[in-house]
C-alpha cells in the first residue's frame, strides 16, 4: 500500500503531462479490516481511510476498453487471470522478488532483491526529486521499509545493505522520525493483533495460492503461537469449511509470532485430507536441504493435521513456495507413473510409498483450476534426494507385490469408471 501510495505521490509531483496518477491498493475495501497494522500506520500518519481507493471501486477493464489506462505494477509482478486482459496496459514494474520470466509482462522491469519495495520507491524519490519528499511520506517509506526488514536484524536475514542505506537517509533527512525500535514494536503488535478475528479471516489476513496440475494450496501466515492456534474451538471444521470455500485441496499455516527475547519463531501446519499428498508434501519440506527448515514434529491430535516446529527461521514463506511447488510436480509424476513401476523420486518416508498406490483415487474429482498466483519456478530436484533412503537404489518389488499393485491399479480405475456413469 504505501509503496504505490508513495510512488504516485512522486509521479504526480514530477510528471509535466496531464495524467492522473492514482494508487489503487489492491484488496477489496472489506478486506482492509484483516490488516491491522496497515489501519494502526495510516491513522498514525494521519491519512484518513476515505481518501483510499480499492480494487472492487475502480474499473480497470472499463479504463482499458476506453483508452484511459496505464498501469504501473509495485510490490508484485505478476496480474491474476482475471486481468490477463490488462496486461498490455502495463507500462512498468517495481518489485523486490525475482521475476517470473513466463508471467512478467512485457515492459520496463526494476526488479531488485531487497528486503522492502519501499526501498526501490525511496530510491526513485531521492535520486529523481529529493524535494518533494516530505515528513508524512518520509514517515510511511520509514515505517514500512523497517517492518518489512524486522527493524533491519541482520540476524534474521531480510534487511539488505540497500534498505539500511535508504533508512538512514530518511532519518537523517527528517531527524524527528520516531525511533526505530518504537515504530517496529507499534506496526508488529498491529500486525499481530489477531484478536477479534475468525479462523476463516486469520487464514484469509495473509494469504497465497498456488496451484499444479489441478491441485490448489492455500499458504496462510498465521500470526500467533501454533499451539494456541490448534486449540482454537471447532479448528477442523473451519479449516475444512475453509479448503471448501476456496476450493483447495491443502492449506498450509506458517505461524510466526516473536518470543520474550524478541526473536522470531516460525512453525508449520499442513492440514490436508488426503493422506498420500499430505505424506507427499510433509516428506519434501522434511527432506529440503535447499533450504533446510530442520523441521521437529509437533503434537497435533488431529488425523489430517501435521505439525512441525521450523528451526530455520529465515526461511519464510516466500522461499517455502518453491519447495511446495516442488512437492506438488513430485505427487503429479507419482500417480501417473505406469503399473509395475515403483514410486520413488521425491519422497523421503516409507508410509509415503504405500499410500501413492492408492493416490490416483485419493482427490475430489473435480479440482480447482483456478491460479491466482502462477507457479514459481521448482528448485533443483536434487534437494529432493540428498540423502534420502530411496537414493540407495530402487526398492526389490517381488512378483507378489506387483500383483497387488496391478490389482489395486484395476480396482482403482473400475470404481473410477463406475463413478462417472453415475
Amino acid at each position: 500500500m504505501v509503496s504505490a501510495l508513495a510512488l504516485a505521490f512522486y509521479l504526480a509531483k514530477t510528471t509535466e503531462t496531464e495524467e492522473v496518477f492514482v494508487p489503487v491498493l489492491n484488496i477489496k475495501r472489506s478486506e482492509l479490516p484483516l490488516r491491522g497494522d496497515n489501519i494502526f500506520f495510516l491513522q498514525k500518519i494521519h491519512i484518513p481511510e476515505s481518501l483510499l481507493i480499492f480494487r472492487d471501486e475502480i474499473d480497470l477493464h472499463a479504463l482499458h476498453q476506453a483508452g484511459q489506462l496505464t498501469l504501473i505494477l509495485v510490490d508484485h509482478h505478476v496480474l491474476p487471470k482475471s486481468d490477463s486482459a490488462l496486461e498490455e496496459t502495463v507500462a512498468e514494474v517495481l518489485d523486490h522478488r525475482p521475476i517470473e520470466q513466463r508471467h512478467c509482462p512485457p515492459c520496463h522491469i526494476s526488479v531488485e532483491l531487497v528486503g522492502s519495495c519501499a526501498t526501490l520507491v525511496t530510491e526513485r524519490i531521492l535520486q529523481g526529486a529529493p524535494e518533494i519528499l516530505d515528513r508524512q511520506t518520509a514517515a510511511l517509506l520509514h515505517g514500512t521499509i523497517i517492518l518489512d526488514c524486522v527493524n533491519m536484524d541482520l540476524k534474521v536475514g531480510k534487511a539488505t545493505p540497500k534498505d539500511s542505506t535508504y533508512v538512514e537517509k530518511l532519518e537523517a533527512l527528517f531527524p524527528d522520525l520516531p525511533k526505530r525500535n518504537d515504530i517496529f514494536d507499534s506496526l508488529q503488535k498491529a500486525k499481530f493483533d489477531v484478536s477479534g478475528l475468525t479462523t476463516e479471516q486469520m487464514l484469509r489476513k495473509d494469504q497465497k495460492t498456488i496451484c499444479r496440475q489441478g491441485i490448489k494450496v492455500a499458504i496462510s501466515a498465521i500470526y500467533m503461537d501454533l499451539e494456541a492456534f490448534l486449540q482454537r474451538s471447532g479448528l477442523i471444521a473451519d479449516l475444512h469449511a475453509f479448503c471448501q470455500a476456496h476450493n483447495c485441496d491443502v492449506l498450509v499455516a506458517m505461524t510466526i509470532f516473536f518470543n520474550t527475547h524478541n526473536e522470531p519463531v516460525r512453525q508449520l501446519a499442513i492440514f490436508c485430507p488426503h493422506a498420500a499428498l499430505r505424506m507427499m508434501i510433509c516428506g519434501v519440506l522434511e527432506c529440503s536441504h535447499s533450504p533446510s527448515l530442520k523441521l521437529t514434529p509437533a503434537p497435533s491430535t488431529h488425523p489430517n493435521l501435521q505439525a512441525y516446529l521450523q528451526g530455520n527461521t529465515q526461511v519464510s514463506r516466500k522461499k517455502l513456495l518453491p519447495l511446495l511447488q516442488e512437492a506438488l510436480s513430485a505427487y503429479s509424476d507419482s500417480v501417473k507413473i505406469p503399473s509395475g513401476q515403483p514410486e520413488t523420486e521425491g519422497v523421503c518416508r516409507e508410509q509415503a510409498d504405500k499410500d501413492l498406490d492408492r493416490a490416483g483415487s485419493s482427490l475430489v474429482p473435480g479440482l480447482s483450476q483456478d491460479e491466482e498466483e502462477p507457479p514459481l519456478p521448482p528448485t533443483p530436484m536434487n534437494s529432493l534426494v540428498d540423502e534420502c533412503p530411496l537414493d540407495q537404489g530402487l526398492p526389490k518389488l517381488s512378483a507378489e507385490a506387483i500383483f497387488e499393485k496391478c490389482s489395486q491399479i484395476s480396482l482403482s480405475q473400475s470404481t473410477a469408471a463406475s463413478l462417472s456413469q453415475k
